[in-house]
């Protein structure tokens, strides 16, 4: 493991993955920040070559990549755009592109990965997820409606025993927690709209999902973490945590029930 002193390296990274409790063959969904790692040699592209090795081609290494931009322009807030420019937007903003479209808010990793000639990225405009190894294939067949629930690639994920790994980065960017969100009693409905292509043709679509509750990820998190065996290490300067899945879902299920049932009735 690299001392704060010393550079990160692809063999220092490599080492502390495989501290972490990553193995060969492991399937595993990673959140990260570059910055928080320390000074690396490579940057990011020693970081994303470094979780290749540790699962290797019989594994699969798997990052969100999603893309809130792709979104009503009467819903952003940071920044706002004036209203009269709302139409324009929905009238020429270029449709949803797994090659082209970049990332918003997913950092210089997500990036460099995305971008590898080996990765398979899904086809959200808004939720799509990155995906490297054996099973780079449970990306295809992404629905734009309730796109990270029952049909999506975070239930294959759940459904194959991923690991998810937090590097430098909270529970409030644990992807999988929304996985959580389809399995509650009477899950309120929202409506988004994105520019899709459908059939060779960019069209502005709308789409159903359910409500989502990444405002309440944190605490979440930490009533996670008290109750069940995350494992917490150092990679570099980062702290990482390394949780199962499936047990996540669950556990935020349960949670989320409960808080969303006794939330105030005016919210």
């Amino acid at each position: 493991m690299s001392k704060l002193h010393e550079p990160n390296t692809f063999s220092s990274l490599l080492k502390a993955f495989r501290s972490m409790g990553i193995e060969k063959r492991d399937s595993l969904i990673v959140h990260s920040s570059l910055s928080s790692l320390g000074w690396v040699s490579g940057g990011a592209q020693a970081v994303v070559l470094a979780l290749m090795e540790t699962v290797g081609e019989e594994g699969t290494l798997v990052m969100p990549t999603q893309s809130a931009d792709l979104s009503d322009p009467m819903h952003w807030g940071d920044p706002p755009v004036p209203r009269e420019w709302w139409q324009t937007i929905r009238d020429t903003m270029p449709a949803f592109d797994p090659h082209l479209t970049p990332t918003r808010g997913m950092g210089r990793i997500v990036e460099v990965f995305r971008t590898h000639p080996d990765v398979i990225r899904s086809s959200h405009p808004q939720h799509s997820f990155a995906a490297w190894g054996k099973n780079k294939d449970w990306m295809e067949g992404q629905p734009l409606s309730f796109g990270l629930g029952p049909d999506s690639p975070l239930q294959k994920l759940y459904d194959n025993d991923c690991k998810v790994l937090l590097l430098g980065v909270g529970f409030d960017s644990n992807t999988s927690f929304h996985l959580a969100e389809y399995r509650l009693k009477d899950p309120v409905i929202d409506v988004s709209s994105a520019p899709v292509m459908i059939n060779g043709q960019r069209r502005w679509e709308s789409f159903e999902d359910v409500e989502h509750y990444e405002e309440w990820f944190i605490e979440l998190g930490i009533a996670f973490e008290k109750s069940t065996s995350v494992k917490t290490g150092k990679v570099g300067a980062a702290t990482a945590k390394l949780f199962p899945a499936r047990e996540s879902v669950h556990f935020a299920r349960e949670w989320l029930q409960v808080k969303r049932d006794n939330r105030p009735k005016d919210l």
